[in-house]
């Protein structure tokens, strides 16, 4: 029987898992694990479970969390006790039995081999392996989530970083670009994943992507924080600019063990000719002066960030600042009236009664912390002039508000993922049946924004904590969530797991819409997928009607079904045209279909607002693919349709299946006929649009 605190808390056997449902006992198991084999005060724990507020009665519910989670071991024949000891608990574990301390185990051992590169390669991906999701994901504790994930967090940032720090001493640029592309999205303020991935790019003779790369974290770190890059991007750029050769890339690099710090030569850093080298020590690696790494025999957990002996640069868990939520008697978060849900910016706690604080290592100057804003939960919002898609909202409205099967699956929320290409309606289909069906969900409503208005993910484990915050928050009876633009599966699952203790019957509904397929998503959790195409000559003529007016529609029919023609039936399309018609009243419609088609593209567009525009947003969903895909699409839009079936022209050859599914799956491709694939015609011509603009530029130069 194993642990699993790498991911949602669950106990594992074999290959059999049961993950464990949100409730006070997971709090306290949570809680005791990530102090595993130290003794841990019943005041730490105490507010492990309840918050900073607790009920009078805390230190017998204590107690009473205790035997029930020894009951819990002995219905899944667990060996583990917990014992008590003087002021508080301890549970004992190995790393065989707890996938925490198998990681740190894994990554002692790789720091072994610095020697050899290639074994201290395979043991970091070995170690890597056990993470399985976002943490805790299952565990509503505000105080384990502000304080101990982004410090576990932080633990596997550092490994991936040194992977990367490998591949690139390796030469194996190519592998590392895989890691580094998920690394930086995720991760938008951690400068040296951008540091590494544009080091990469370069090596790999991709000098414009690597300046590209360069000139968007300097957009983030400006727009987010009001700063420049640091001097060793800075360099960088100055030697990717210049064309310099950067050397033989080293792998040796100090790397942080769960407070300690081993000691190797500093990996390279590419300095521009004359610029001094920075010398400032990285303060992620800096030991926290008179740090102990360890908790003493018989005394109360350290503040968790200072156990580590380090300072989290970039904790994928950083919340914005806000009014605290309080943890009333056995409820869950309740947050304070006004304002959006926000989980409090907060430093390390304070230590336990008769601990000993340790002292936070101070960060290097220059240093650059980059704060997360909380994501935006807000109720669902209505969607002005909706038309169409009527069979797709009666379908949708018949599964939220069917009665939810019975037995055990009670406790397992309903999923409909809606799902379709970049402008297909996604979003207002499903605010739409959301405000159809509000009476069926008494607790709320809430729209929560999976992407930033940039277009990065949010992360998973940040969401969780507000979403749960926000739905503790609620009323009774059940709630509907919209996770709207969503990037991948592993965003979703955190939050699917979201319910009340055992008992209370089933979690949210929840609806989300997402360009991508999400297949695995549906394999493994269940739901129904809704999928999107365009509309129809008769659904694109309605939005018209509604949108325009009938009396101007209606007075030149057939100039309305060339304008919907030119727009292709895609609705981000045709809502843009209207916009634009309603500021011209006196245009007509066979005029605006005239001027409309000579450059669809360049007129699809609102001046005032140039982020509305149909380029714009092909450009936010092929920046999203991976480059390698990114090129598959461009050619397959360049070259002739027969290039999307499967034997291809003989000239071109085939593009294989499984790129094609991947652009299907990614909501680019569309079902055909003809053959199995077609490219949309706006998107097609966005893509040689922008290769002649591309062209011409390169002629220039």
């Amino acid at each position: 029987m194993r642990f699993q605190l790498l991911g949602p808390l669950a106990l594992a056997d074999g290959p059999d898992t049961v993950v464990l449902q949100s409730s006070k006992p997971a709090n306290l198991l949570a809680a005791l694990l990530l102090h595993a084999n130290s003794p841990v005060s019943a005041e730490y724990l105490q507010r492990a479970i309840w918050g900073e507020e607790q009920p009078a009665t805390a230190r017998a519910a204590l107690q009473t969390c205790v035997l029930r989670l020894r009951r819990l071991f002995s219905q899944h024949g667990v060996t583990t006790a917990i014992d008590a000891v003087p002021g508080g608990y301890r549970i004992t574990a190995a790393p065989p039995t707890l996938d925490l301390l198998g990681f740190r185990d894994r990554v002692r051992r790789a720091a072994g081999l610095d020697r050899d590169p290639e074994a201290e390669l395979c043991a970091l991906r070995d170690a890597l392996s056990l993470w399985q999701g976002s943490l805790l994901a299952n565990v509503r504790s505000v105080v384990l989530h502000r304080d101990e994930v982004p410090r576990l967090a932080e633990e596997r940032l550092r490994a991936v970083e040194r992977v990367c720090d490998l591949l690139l001493g390796l030469g194996r640029c190519g592998e590392a670009l895989v890691d580094l592309w998920t690394a930086t999205r995720v991760h938008p303020g951690h400068e040296r994943f951008h540091e590494q991935l544009i080091e990469a790019l370069y090596r790999s003779g991709r000098q414009s992507q690597a300046l590209a790369e360069y000139r968007r974290v300097k957009g983030f770190l400006l727009e987010e924080l009001g700063v420049d890059p640091s001097p060793s991007l800075r360099r960088l750029e100055l030697a990717v600019l210049r064309g310099e050769d950067l050397g033989p890339a080293s792998s040796a690099a100090p790397r942080v063990i769960r407070g300690e710090t081993v000691a190797l030569p500093a990996a390279r850093r590419v300095t521009a000719p004359g610029a001094e080298p920075s010398t400032a020590p990285d303060a992620a690696s800096a030991p926290a002066p008179g740090a102990s790494p360890g908790t003493a025999q018989g005394a109360s957990p350290v503040t968790p960030q200072a156990a580590s002996g380090v300072m989290p640069q970039a904790p994928s868990a950083v919340v914005a600042p806000g009014p605290t939520p309080v943890l009333p008697q056995g409820g869950p978060p309740v947050l304070p009236q006004g304002g959006p849900p926000v989980l409090a910016q907060g430093g390390p706690p304070a230590p336990a009664q008769g601990a000993t604080p340790v002292a936070a290592p101070a960060p290097a100057a220059g240093t650059t912390f980059a704060p997360v804003a909380a994501p935006r939960v807000e109720p669902v919002p209505a969607v002005p002039h909706f038309t169409g898609r009527a069979a797709e909202a009666a379908a949708l409205t018949a599964r939220l508000t069917a009665p939810p099967p019975p037995g055990p699956e009670d406790h397992r929320p309903l999923t409909v993922l809606v799902s379709g290409a970049p402008g297909i309606g996604k979003s207002a289909l499903a605010q739409h049946a959301a405000r159809l069906v509000r009476d069926a969900f008494p607790a709320g409503q809430l729209l929560v924004r999976m992407t930033r208005a940039d277009g990065e993910p949010r992360p998973a484990d940040e969401v969780a904590a507000v979403v749960a915050a926000a739905l503790g928050a609620s009323g009774d009876g059940r709630a509907l969530l919209i996770l709207d633009d969503v990037v991948d599966a592993d965003q979703v699952r955190p939050l699917l797991m979201l319910r009340g203790e055992a008992g209370a019957g089933p979690g949210p509904a929840v609806v989300v819409t997402s360009r991508m397929g999400l297949g695995g998503l549906i394999a493994t959790h269940g739901g129904w997928v809704q999928r999107l195409t365009t509309f129809t000559e008769a659904e694109s003529y309605a939005l018209l009607l509604t949108a325009l007016g009938a009396e101007r529609v209606e007075a030149e029919p057939r100039a309305a079904h060339r304008l919907a023609a030119v727009c292709g039936h895609f609705p981000a399309a045709l809502r843009i045209l209207t916009a634009r018609l309603l500021t011209r009243p006196g245009l007509r419609l066979a005029d605006a279909a005239d001027w409309l088609g000579d450059d669809p593209l360049a007129r699809l567009t609102l001046t005032d607002s140039p982020d509305h525009s149909v380029s714009g947003l092909f450009d936010r969903a092929l920046g999203r693919l991976d480059p390698r895909l990114s090129e598959a699409f461009t050619h397959l839009a360049q070259g002739p349709p027969t290039l999307l079936d499967d034997r291809g022209p003989d000239d071109e050859g085939p593009v294989p299946e499984a790129v094609r599914e991947q652009l299907a799956d990614a909501g680019l491709l569309e079902d055909g006929p003809p053959g199995p694939y077609r490219i949309h015609d706006l998107l097609r011509a966005h893509v040689r649009r922008t290769a002649r603009i591309r062209d011409r530029r390169t002629e220039k130069v």
